[in-house]
């Protein structure tokens, strides 16, 4: 049997609860049943015939489900008060939730402080301290700013003392002897710098002659296996020297690609370098050329317009000037006409520099037109190119309407389906049956036998469209006044 339901498992479960215990079960019964599950910590009884076993451990509530579905019997009673059948689930119970939490947070600890003991056994050490300036200590870091191998330790000794604020007045000159020394390096790393370059170049070279020499090699050897597969030597060879002379062959010529494939490679590389450095696009260069002169042109606004604030605050002060002119004693006189010879000196001086401006504004504006129009240019042409797509779309347009003329001439006939092609052929043949006529409903349960979809609205709607193949005619008086309708197709065809 498969095992029987049970609720979602709360956290940290070591409850159970326990259904369909015999009425006349006691608790020393139910320990007997269940301390084989392990060990049993309390039990809660209920008069409805039913209990709450807790456990020590959680693996045991697992163990204790396994006795789900068991029929229990007290000694060897039939009464049904002494028979029963277990039902045993999982309980939620708040001392499980609160050690389940408890030893969460113990397991949280812990790995907090596992991962604060791996964090500080994997950081770096920290830097010694840097000693203190002194002459003495100042002529050995200037020494090892002079040896390669002790460079980085001196810089950094330097680097600290200057933000320390050691330099003054009286060690400014060892000061600028150690960053003297530490320029003079700047020139054996530029060396060193190119010194690698060159071995690496040497080694491309190195690895690339090698390459095309293995690539040599691998032609040779494919070359005999070809020569080998000809006719002439074949036929010398056993079934098994030939295949593995092909499998070889194979081989031979997947690794000749591969190696081929890479050598392509670096030389496409290189000539992509070598294409970035000398071409560029030319539309990217025009529309930076266009964005360039949009920013001059705009730059030169800005300055003009300063230029103009400049030149009206000068103004200004001249004519103030001139209104304290009158005031001022004769003493003054002499200095105010060197500063008026001064600021009409300014003001011609603004003046040619505003024209210069402007003029440079004005050749900046006429390399703007001819750029937009060189932008219009080829707009039309892209304007024009796209007329002569349309004007190639409609001649196909009409080439394909002239080659379905029978479709349209379908699609305006009165009958629009192969259906109502259908029907009109069956109604004009019921109804020639019957010359006299028949009524709507006579003529739909006749079609109906064939399609019971077919309804009388359709049928009527087709045969009043179909004025010259049939005709609506009245019959009777009074009460037994009729609606017939007759088939007309032959008069209709000498009418047409």
């Amino acid at each position: 049997l498969p095992p029987p339901a049970t609720r979602e498992r709360p956290p940290g479960c070591k409850t159970v609860f326990v259904g369909g215990l015999p009425e006349n079960g006691t608790e020393q019964i139910i320990m007997e049943v269940f301390e084989q599950c392990g060990e049993v910590i309390a039990i809660r009884k209920s008069k409805k015939n039913f209990c709450h076993i807790r456990f020590a451990e959680e693996f045991m509530v697992d163990k204790a489900l396994y006795l789900s579905g068991y029929r229990i019997r007290l000694g060897s009673s039939t009464d049904k008060k002494d028979t029963g059948r277990l039902h045993v689930d999982f309980a939620q119970a708040r001392d499980d939730l609160y050690e389940w939490e408890c030893k969460q947070r113990m397991l949280a600890r812990e790995e907090r402080h596992r991962r604060r003991l791996e964090e500080e056994r994997f950081r770096p050490p920290s830097p010694p301290p840097v000693v203190h300036y002194s002459d003495h200590e100042c002529s050995v870091v200037a020494e090892k700013l002079k040896d390669d191998t002790k460079f980085l330790e001196a810089i950094q000794t330097l680097l600290t003392w200057i933000e320390r604020g050691e330099v003054n007045r009286r060690t400014a000159n060892n000061f600028y002897s150690m960053i003297q020394s530490a320029n003079s390096h700047i020139r054996r790393l530029v060396n060193e710098k190119a010194a690698h370059e060159k071995e690496m170049e040497e080694a491309k070279e190195k690895f690339k002659l090698a390459l095309s020499g293995i690539l040599v090699q691998f032609e040779q050897i494919v070359a005999v296996y070809h020569s080998a597969s000809k006719q002439k030597a074949w036929d010398h060879f056993t079934k098994a020297q030939r295949k593995n002379i092909s499998v070889w062959c194979k081989q031979a010529e997947e690794i000749r690609n591969i190696h081929n494939d890479e050598l392509m490679g670096i030389r496409r590389e290189e000539e992509m370098e070598m294409s970035d450095e000398e071409i560029e696009d030319p539309s990217e260069m025009k529309e930076t050329e266009e964005s360039a002169l949009v920013s001059q042109v705009e730059a030169l606004k800005e300055e003009n317009d300063s230029l103009r604030w400049q030149l009206d605050a000068y103004r200004n002060e001249v004519e103030l000037l001139k209104q304290e002119q009158g005031k001022v004693s004769r003493d003054e006189d002499t200095t105010k006409e060197q500063q008026m010879k001064l600021l009409q000196q300014a003001l011609q001086g603004m003046q040619k520099h505003l024209l210069k401006v402007q003029d440079e504004y004005k050749k900046r504006e006429a390399e703007l037109e001819k750029v937009r129009e060189d932008k219009l240019k080829i707009e039309t042409l892209l304007e024009n190119l796209k007329e002569q797509e349309s004007s190639t779309s409609r001649v196909c347009a009409c080439s394909q309407e002239k080659e379905c003329p029978v479709e349209k001439t379908l699609s305006n006939s009165p009958v629009k389906s192969e259906r109502e092609v259908l029907l009109v052929g069956i109604i004009s043949t019921f109804l020639h049956v019957h010359p006299f006529g028949a009524s709507i409903e006579y003529i739909c349960s006749y079609l109906q036998r064939l399609d019971s979809k077919i309804c009388t609205a359709e049928v009527e709607v087709l045969m009043t469209r179909l004025q010259n193949t049939f005709r609506q005619e009245l019959s009777g008086v009074g009460a037994s006044l009729e609606k017939r309708w007759k088939f007309c197709g032959f008069d209709g065809l000498k009418m047409t």
